[in-house]
C-alpha cells in the first residue's frame, strides 16, 4: 500500500513537472524574438543615419563644385575679351572721369564810373543818378538787369559752409575734373563724405544707388571696401557694389561682387539677393546651366528667404526655363 502511494506521489509530481520547461522554453523564444526586432530596427536606423551623411557629403562637394566651376567661368570669360596675342585687359578700377566742362571766358573787370563835378548851384552830398547810373536805388529801365552776384561756393555740390549735404545738386556735372588720373586701384571720390566716417561714406554711395548714379555708386562704394575691409557693413557695400554695376550691365564684375558676398558673407541679410543676382548675372553672360543651378541653391540654402528673392527665383526659372 504504501509503495503504490509513493508511486502515484512520483506520477504526481512527474506530471506537474512536464509543463515548466515549455513555459520556459516559451519566454526565452519570445526574448529572443524581441532582442533580434530591436537589433534590426537599429540596423535601420544606423542605415538611414548613413545615408543622410552620405548625401549631405553629396550636396556639400556639389555646392562646391559650383562655386568653383561659376569662379572658372568667369574667370575664362574675362580672358577671352582680350584680343589674341595680347594679355587681358584689367579690368577698370573706375569709370571714366567726366569730361571737362568748355572753359568759361573771365568777365571783363569793370571800369570805375567818371567822378564828375556836381553842377553848379547843387549841394555836393546829394545823390545825382545820372552821374551813377550804377548805384543801388538808381532808376533802369525795364528789361535790363544789374550784375549778378556769384553763388557762395563754400562746400561741395554749390552748398554753403555748414548746410546740410544735399544728394540732388550732387550730379556729375558739378564735380570738378581731377588735375591727375588717381593712382590704380584707389580711385578718388567724386565727393567726400561730411564727418569722414565709415557710416557716412557708405550712406553716400548708397544715396548714389538711390538716385540711380551707379558710376559714382560704383566709385564710393569701391572707395569704401578698398578703406574699410573690416567694417560690419562691408556685405551690404560690395552688394550693393555688385547692384551698381548689375545696373551699367556689366555682368561679369557683378557676378564677382555677389559672388564674394555668398562666398564670404553667407549669413549676412543680402546673402538671399546676392545668390539670386549671381544667377541673373550668370543668365546675362550666357551660363543657362550654372545660372539655373545657381538658382536651385536659393531656396536650398535659404529656406527662410524673403516672398520678394522667392518670386524673382520663380519668374527668372521660368524665363530661363530651367
Amino acid at each position: 500500500m504504501t509503495a503504490s502511494f509513493s508511486l502515484r506521489v512520483w506520477a504526481c509530481l512527474a506530471v506537474l513537472a512536464l509543463p515548466m520547461p515549455a513555459l520556459a522554453q516559451d519566454a526565452d523564444g519570445e526574448a529572443i524574438l524581441r532582442v533580434e526586432r530591436l537589433e534590426n530596427q537599429l540596423r535601420h536606423m544606423t542605415g538611414a543615419i548613413e545615408q543622410l551623411q552620405f548625401r549631405n557629403q553629396q550636396l556639400e562637394q556639389q555646392l562646391k563644385r559650383l562655386q568653383e566651376d561659376i569662379e572658372f567661368r568667369l574667370q575664362q570669360g574675362g580672358q577671352a575679351t582680350a584680343r589674341p596675342g595680347q594679355p587681358a585687359a584689367p579690368h577698370p578700377a573706375s569709370p571714366p572721369a567726366a569730361a571737362a566742362p568748355a572753359p568759361v571766358a573771365p568777365a571783363p573787370a569793370m571800369q570805375p564810373a567818371p567822378v564828375t563835378q556836381p553842377a553848379p548851384g547843387r549841394r555836393s552830398d546829394a545823390f545825382d543818378p545820372a552821374g551813377h547810373p550804377g548805384a543801388p536805388g538808381a532808376p533802369r529801365g525795364l528789361g535790363t538787369g544789374g550784375p549778378v552776384a556769384e553763388p557762395d561756393v563754400g562746400a561741395p555740390g554749390g552748398r554753403a559752409s555748414g548746410d546740410p549735404l544735399d544728394l540732388a545738386h550732387l550730379t556729375p556735372q558739378n564735380v570738378p575734373p581731377a588735375g591727375q588720373p588717381a593712382p590704380q586701384g584707389t580711385p578718388a571720390l567724386a565727393t567726400a563724405p561730411p564727418a569722414g566716417s565709415p557710416r557716412d561714406e557708405f550712406d553716400l554711395g548708397y544715396g548714389y544707388v538711390l538716385r540711380r548714379d551707379y558710376a559714382l555708386a560704383e566709385q564710393t562704394l569701391r572707395g569704401f571696401l578698398q578703406k574699410y575691409p573690416g567694417d560690419p557693413q562691408v556685405a551690404d557695400a560690395q552688394y550693393w557694389l555688385g547692384e551698381s554695376l548689375f545696373q551699367r550691365r556689366q555682368y561679369r564684375e557683378a557676378a564677382e561682387s555677389f559672388l564674394a558676398v555668398t562666398t564670404k558673407f553667407a549669413q549676412a541679410p543680402k546673402a538671399p539677393d546676392s545668390l539670386l543676382r549671381l544667377g541673373q548675372s550668370l543668365a546675362a553672360l550666357k551660363e543657362k546651366e550654372a545660372a539655373c543651378a545657381t538658382l536651385g541653391e536659393v531656396g536650398r540654402k535659404y529656406p527662410r528667404a524673403s516672398a520678394n528673392v522667392k518670386q524673382g527665383v520663380g519668374r527668372e526659372q521660368k524665363r530661363l526655363g530651367c
